[in-house]
C-alpha cells in the first residue's frame, strides 16, 4: 500500500503497514531509481521490527535499475548513512527509518551527494 500522506517535507514517513508496507517501498524503491539514474548508493536501515522488510523491498526497486549498484550498510544510525555516503563519494544514500516517531511508523530518508538531504518539492516530485 502506498498512502499519499506519508510524502512530507523532509522525509518519507507512515504508520506501518497501514500508510506504508512493502509493496510501497518497492514502489518507492522504483520511484528512487528514477530520480537518481544511475551511480551508487549507501542503503541502510534502523533497529524497528519493520526495517529490515522495507529494506529488502526498497532493494527489490532499486535493482530493476541496472545502472545502480549498492554499498549495503545494513544496521546502521543516520548520522553514519551520512558519513558513508561522504566516505566513499557516493551519488547519494537511503535510510529505512522513522527518526523519533512512535515504533509503529516506518519510512525513508534520502540523501543526494555529499549527504545533502532530499526534501520539500523533490519528495513531492514521487507522488508522480
Amino acid at each position: 500500500m502506498l498512502d499519499k500522506s506519508i510524502f512530507r517535507l523532509y522525509d518519507i514517513r507512515g504508520r506501518y503497514p497501514k500508510e506504508l508496507d512493502t509493496r510501497g517501498a518497492e514502489k518507492i524503491g522504483e520511484a528512487l531509481a528514477r530520480f537518481f539514474k544511475k551511480g551508487n548508493l549507501v542503503l541502510g536501515f534502523d533497529a524497528r521490527n519493520s526495517s529490515s522488510a522495507l529494506y529488502d523491498a526498497l532493494k527489490k526497486g532499486l535493482s530493476r535499475n541496472k545502472n545502480f549498484s549498492f554499498l549495503e550498510a545494513g544496521l546502521i544510525t543516520t548520522p553514519m548513512l551520512y558519513f558513508l555516503i561522504n566516505q566513499f563519494q557516493t551519488s547519494g544514500g537511503v535510510m529505512v527509518t522513522a527518526s523519533h516517531n512512535p515504533k509503529n511508523f516506518n519510512g525513508f530518508k534520502v540523501a543526494k551527494k555529499g549527504a545533502e538531504p532530499v526534501s520539500g518539492r523533490e519528495i513531492l516530485k514521487f507522488l508522480k
